[in-house]
């Protein structure tokens, strides 16, 4: 008797800790959807703003280091970066970065397919195209797919994993996707706007990889192992 009132209690506590983790769940995603409606709304207003005062900022030392930053910031860098580390990892039997590492590269695929689409379905003309109109236009034209920055959603998918993973390794690493975000205002590619909503998809494309990917196989081997 005292052993069926033990496990009932056991089996309550349990589906009461579920109950509240998605609860809890469901109320971060919250939070995280109002946030990024707010910083989406701004970046939008403060396009015109934050455009015009790059270009009062201008000089040819900073444009060549932006250059650069764009260069070694587009997707078949983190590509081969993650495939090095993923290679790296399984070489040395780290079964947990090896996780983290294919995690991070299948969050900056779906942040790539997701980007591509958008640009596709909803064409903006770059800031350095002379257009009255910056919506609308050749859907097939490089010229038009400011919307939203490719380079910003891949890396920031890319490393956002990471930060959900290994928390303090992934602020260290936090800079880089900046770094490139204001690399591509810089250089006349995309408004402030078009790198604040693709910084929003890399940060749900890595929530959704990891949750959905990551954190289901931990949980499984940390079952097997108790």
């Amino acid at each position: 008797m005292i052993d069926f009132k033990s496990e009932l209690k056991i089996a309550f506590g349990k589906t009461y800790g579920n109950l509240f983790v998605k609860r809890a769940a469901i109320f971060y995603w919250l939070i995280g959807l109002a946030i990024a409606a707010i910083a989406i709304g701004a970046a939008f207003y403060l396009d015109d703003t934050v455009w015009h005062f790059i270009m009062q900022h201008q000089n040819r030392a900073m444009r060549s280091f932006m250059q650069t930053v764009s260069r070694f910031g587009d997707w078949p860098s983190h590509v081969a970066l993650g495939l090095l580390l993923l290679g790296i990892a399984w070489w040395r039997g780290r079964k947990k970065w090896t996780r983290i590492f294919l995690s991070m590269l299948l969050a900056m695929v779906l942040a790539g397919i997701a980007g591509h689409v958008i640009k596709r379905t909803v064409p903006r003309a770059r800031p350095s195209v002379k257009s009255e109109l910056r919506w609308g236009g050749p859907r097939f034209s490089t010229k038009y797919h400011a919307f939203p920055s490719g380079h910003v959603a891949a890396s920031t998918a890319f490393f956002c994993v990471l930060i959900f993973a290994r928390r303090r390794v992934g602020l260290a690493c936090l800079p880089i996707p900046i770094l490139i975000g204001f690399s591509r205002m810089y250089l006349g590619a995309h408004y402030f706007s078009d790198v604040v909503c693709a910084a929003v998809l890399g940060i749900f494309c890595a929530a959704t990889t990891t949750h959905l990917v990551l954190k289901p196989i931990e949980n499984r081997e940390s079952q097997i192992k108790n």
